[in-house]
């Protein structure tokens, strides 16, 4: 007992004199690490895995304390394989962790975007698609790329390259024709396929209440920047993935803010880009 005390009181004298400018920055950045994770595997299976592997380490530290050598054997033969062990279980987390950090403004892609009419054009056939099939209660579902590219999730569907139009829209969705079932992946002021699978959401807060096609929508939301939109075949009722959680129901109104947030963000990066040309080019001149 007088060593485990003794031990205690070595380690507590380390950390009040010992410590140095560079410990704390260390000490900082781990539990801003640790702290994302939380943030990252809340409502989700990851959470529990978590929590177990924190325990894990705290049940090592005591045996050690505590002089149980081969517990402590044990133990350790499994944390000397921990960042192999970190991978497997967090997967998904690390992934979204790297999508998040694919998306600063450094890596952020330009290209064609929709401008002024065009892009009022585009909100409107959305619109009107969206209020026709909750009408008619014909399920539907439209993800909107972001930052995150979403060729994967467009490879699994049939490839259109169309014209966003309210009469397509609603042809898709159709129900009995070959692609209703699954979602259309717009990029842009393109629908870049129809008939796509996605990925069912991980959190546990989903209500139960919710088909899969809501599910989908979350998961998506989960795994990336994208915006979704659904229409609910049982009750006609709109709603909005973001950020892994669903807003319902969304009127008329909320739907043209949306909309107009998606397209009005692109408008500006894209302003900005050619601007950025510009005076680049003028620079170029001067010289």
């Amino acid at each position: 007992m007088n060593d485990v005390m003794g031990t205690i009181r070595n380690m507590v004298w380390n950390l009040t004199h010992r410590i140095r400018v560079v410990d704390v920055i260390d000490i900082l950045i781990v539990a801003i690490i640790i702290y994302e994770l939380l943030l990252l595997t809340r409502h989700t299976r990851g959470s529990a895995l978590l929590k177990g592997l924190f325990l894990l380490l705290i049940i090592a530290f005591l045996s050690n304390l505590l002089g149980l050598v081969s517990l402590n054997w044990l133990l350790n033969a499994i944390l000397q394989n921990g960042a192999i062990v970190l991978v497997v279980l967090f997967q998904p987390e690390f992934r979204k962790a790297l999508e998040r950090m694919g998306r600063s403004r450094v890596f952020q892609k330009s290209g064609h975007k929709p401008l002024n009419e065009e892009r009022d054009l585009i909100i409107s056939e959305i619109i009107q698609t969206i209020m026709d099939l909750s009408k008619r209660r014909v399920g539907a579902l439209i993800v909107f790329e972001q930052q995150t590219g979403l060729e994967d999730v467009i490879e699994t569907g049939t490839r259109l390259n169309a014209e966003i139009s309210a009469p397509l829209l609603e042809n898709i969705f159709e129900p009995n024709t070959p692609l209703h079932d699954g979602a259309v992946v717009i990029r842009d002021n393109e629908i870049m396929a129809a008939a796509c699978i996605l990925p069912l959401a991980e959190a546990s807060g989903v209500s139960r209440e919710l088909g899969t096609r809501h599910r989908a929508a979350v998961g998506i939301s989960e795994n990336t920047d994208a915006i979704v939109l659904v229409v609910s075949e049982e009750t006609g009722i709109v709603s909005m993935a973001r950020d892994g959680h669903l807003t319902r129901p969304l009127t008329v109104k909320n739907l043209e803010e949306v909309l107009g947030e998606i397209y009005t963000s692109r408008q500006s990066r894209v302003l900005s880009f050619f601007k950025n040309m510009k005076e680049d080019a003028e620079g170029e001149t001067d010289e």
